[in-house]
């Protein structure tokens, strides 16, 4: 009984010394991280807000962190092609992706086939930042607010343009049409400052775009801006009316980016991001970044990040579903 006794003991303990052999390389890797550069990665081609956001983001973090944060574009199919390279990118804190909100939220309810799991694949680390949506109309078009705008709609054949099938833009441009009840062909592009590009020159009609990469067109007269998705009207645009006021009640639509990394990256890692991150976001040079492109700082914790992707997801799985929105 004594050796059986002291043979389980004994099997505790080297179970016990194997699990801290692996432990603490793990443990030491995260306190010295980081010792190297570390990769961004924006699932969207540059130009867009999330690039513009990751860019600043990131320029704040090498700072505060001690080695160059390079921001990585890797865009296309709403964002799912970045999110693969990253779910297979070692989970060391080296690679790490601002995600669009509609990536963890849309996408996983939207495509039939996925790269990923968003929801196993990832950790999330926090939202970083939100922001309105501006409805802006090709300069060719004849009409000056939103009621000229449906009424104009329902006559003709029009189309709208988005950053990808499922991006944000894509589903605040579904919402708008849906609220108007007005018809519009969808047409995806590889990121949202293609789409801008191409409502520039006149190839598509109209698109709701985030405000941070629409606003600079608006006030060039290269666009039309009809009317911002926040609650009230922005800074950025004082002269251009709500959604809700100019003739759709109750109406609002928000963008967000949130920090994610591989699945299994060490928390002790997650954390020293998730701490950068706030600081990042509350330094004055950032804060007056964010203000000057209609963004609103979040950085939020894990656990309510995950609450509100939770949340989100199933309202968007209602929507879907009940519009019969298809990634195909």
């Amino acid at each position: 009984m004594l050796k059986i006794q002291k043979y389980k003991l004994s099997r505790r303990l080297v179970l016990l010394a194997g699990a801290l052999t692996l432990a603490l390389p793990q443990l030491a890797t995260a306190q010295s991280w980081p010792t190297k550069p570390i990769k961004l990665v924006i699932p969207f081609a540059a130009g867009g807000t999330t690039d513009i956001l990751g860019r600043l983001l990131a320029q704040q973090l090498t700072k505060d962190l001690g080695q160059n944060v390079i921001v990585e574009n890797k865009g296309g199919a709403g964002g799912n092609i970045a999110a693969e390279y990253v779910a297979q990118s070692p989970a060391d804190g080296y690679t790490i992706m601002l995600a669009s909100g509609s990536m963890l939220t849309v996408n996983p309810n939207l495509y039939k086939k996925l790269p990923v799991n968003y929801s196993k694949d990832f950790v999330n680390i926090t939202n970083v930042a939100s922001g309105p949506m501006l409805l802006s109309v090709s300069s060719k078009l004849p009409v000056k607010n939103l009621n000229e705008f449906i009424t104009y709609a329902k006559t003709k054949d029009l189309n709208f343009g988005s950053a990808g099938i499922g991006s944000q833009v894509h589903m605040a441009g579904e919402n708008l049409t849906y609220s108007a009840n007005i018809p519009a062909t969808h047409v995806p592009y590889k990121g949202e400052s293609a789409a801008i590009n191409d409502l520039v020159a006149g190839q598509i009609d109209f698109m709701v775009g985030n405000l941070t990469a629409a606003t600079g067109f608006a006030k060039t007269g290269q666009i039309k801006p009809i009317a911002v998705t926040s609650a009230k009207r922005v800074k950025q645009l004082p002269d251009v009316p709500t959604v809700a006021e100019s003739g759709i009640p109750g109406y609002e639509s928000t963008g967000w980016f949130g920090l994610i990394a591989p699945a299994n990256t060490p928390k002790a890692i997650t954390d020293k991001i998730y701490d950068a991150t706030v600081k990042a976001v509350n330094s004055e040079a950032m804060k007056k970044s964010l203000e000057l492109n209609g963004l609103t700082p979040v950085v939020n914790s894990q656990k309510d990040f995950d609450a509100q992707i939770k949340a989100e997801s199933a309202n968007w799985e209602k929507v879907i579903k009940g519009r019969n929105i298809s990634a195909q």
